[in-house]
């Protein structure tokens, strides 16, 4: 019989599933996509202001936005971007690129747009200790809400739209607006004024730079080594914010005091799942961390269970591709699964080899330089092609020169020549 799989989430991720299923039809039942808004894209689709109907915006993408990968790297291995588009590109190409993708897999007519998921609850194993199924509960634009029963479902609701705001004592004495990187836009609006940027990962860096541009002052508050390479003028580095002063000036950890018109906090976002009852799942969802997962990918207590692009500091459109076509073979059978002890036992070993290698609960699903190893992995589990070495190697060339000149890496092009070479190619 065939399998039922719902795909919670219309962004990247969750079309990357509905591709892979509706090409397995002898396996599987066309998908249902649930999307809360009424266009796919997740977090690549630009929304100027919060929803129409008050709420706040999912996506975080701001105007200006350009890729910090190449597309040579960022699109999915058996789909490439258009091949005269430069290789950083403006937000919009790779909105146009999904939509394409879409089309091209006639995936459209399985997704169910203004379509909110509101629980998704384990039904009883069957009869002999089969697979258990899935009752998914959603409700549409109208508010009808329906109960469906699915064999799978995979949860690609992305991570990126619940704000995290470490807590600042004393922040009710500042005086000026406080805001997260999900909020900000554009950068018109604070030319003259001083910005207080916390946090100097790939958004505090590339906002500071576009604050800098647009003639705001610009302090940069992080607790990393103090950044080398060159940055824009008006952009000045501190230590970690530590406390608001009782008549609004900002304390840093060294004990110096300044002055800011706005805090800006680009501090990442949490795990939000309303729609799991965690406890129920055998999991933990804490702001910066689900766990266990096995692989990454499901709780060992229920294995068709998938959380897709969960891992942090990766390359995010071939990552998607690896984790669903493994989580593929799992639920047609090719890919044995260990028992859940021996599941949970991975997961804590994994888990606890990170922490002694002093990886802080924050940072324990960033995979950085152990992505490359965990795709192909994956790929020999599950018996699919793996990511050729080239996109590895732009990767970490591209890594480089983003750390030699942060500004202006974005201005070259590249190739991709073979499975293991790229080169260089002038800025058209």
């Amino acid at each position: 019989m065939m399998q039922r799989v719902a795909v919670v989430g219309g962004g990247a991720a969750g079309l990357c599933a509905a591709r892979h299923i509706l090409s397995r039809p002898n396996s599987f039942a066309p998908p249902v996509v649930f999307e809360l808004s009424g266009h796919i894209g997740g977090t690549w689709r630009y929304e100027e202001r919060p929803d129409a109907s008050g709420g706040a915006a999912h996506s975080s993408m701001y105007r200006d936005l350009r890729t910090n990968l190449p597309k040579e790297v960022m699109m999915f291995p058996d789909f490439p971007f258009e091949r005269q588009l430069s290789s950083f590109l403006p937000h919009q190409e790779v909105q146009k690129y999904l939509e394409s993708y879409c089309h091209s897999h006639s995936i459209w007519p399985h997704i169910r747009f203004n379509t909110e998921v509101e629980n998704v609850k384990p039904a009883l194993k069957t009869p002999g200790g089969g697979a258990t199924s899935w009752e998914v509960t959603s409700c549409d634009a109208r508010g009808r809400q329906k109960t469906e029963t699915f064999d799978s479902v995979f949860v690609c609701s992305g991570h990126y739209s619940d704000p995290h705001v470490p807590s600042v004592p004393g922040i009710h004495n500042f005086k000026g607006a406080v805001l997260h990187s999900h909020s900000y836009r554009f950068a018109e609006p604070f030319s003259g004024r001083t910005v207080l940027v916390l946090g100097a990962k790939a958004s505090g860096l590339d906002i500071s730079i576009e604050l800098a541009k647009a003639g705001a002052q610009v302090i940069l508050s992080h607790g990393r080594p103090r950044l080398t390479f060159p940055l824009p003028p008006g952009i000045g580095q501190s230590s970690p914010l530590v406390a608001i002063e009782e008549d609004g000036s900002v304390r840093f950890q060294d004990g110096s005091l300044g002055r800011a018109d706005v805090l800006m906090f680009c501090t990442g976002y949490n795990f939000k799942y309303p729609f799991l009852d965690a406890d129920q799942l055998g999991l933990k969802i804490q702001d910066h961390m689900v766990s266990p997962l096995y692989r990454y990918l499901m709780p060992p207590a229920f294995p068709s269970l998938f959380f897709i692009g969960i891992c942090k500091i990766i390359c995010p459109f071939p990552n998607f591709n690896c984790q669903v076509q493994f989580s593929l073979a799992v639920l047609v059978g090719s890919v044995p699964l260990p028992s859940r002890a021996e599941m949970e036992d991975e997961v804590l070993q994994e888990l606890q080899e990170k922490v002694e290698r002093g990886v802080e609960q924050r940072h324990l699903l960033v995979l950085e330089q152990d992505q490359w190893e965990y795709c192909q992995g994956l790929a020999q589990a599950a018996g699919f092609p793996p990511l050729p070495p080239v996109v590895r190697s732009l990767y970490e060339e591209v890594w480089r020169q983003r750390q030699i000149h942060p500004e202006n890496y974005r201005r070259l092009n590249y190739r991709l020549v073979s499975d293991t070479r790229w080169e260089v190619h002038p800025a058209e």
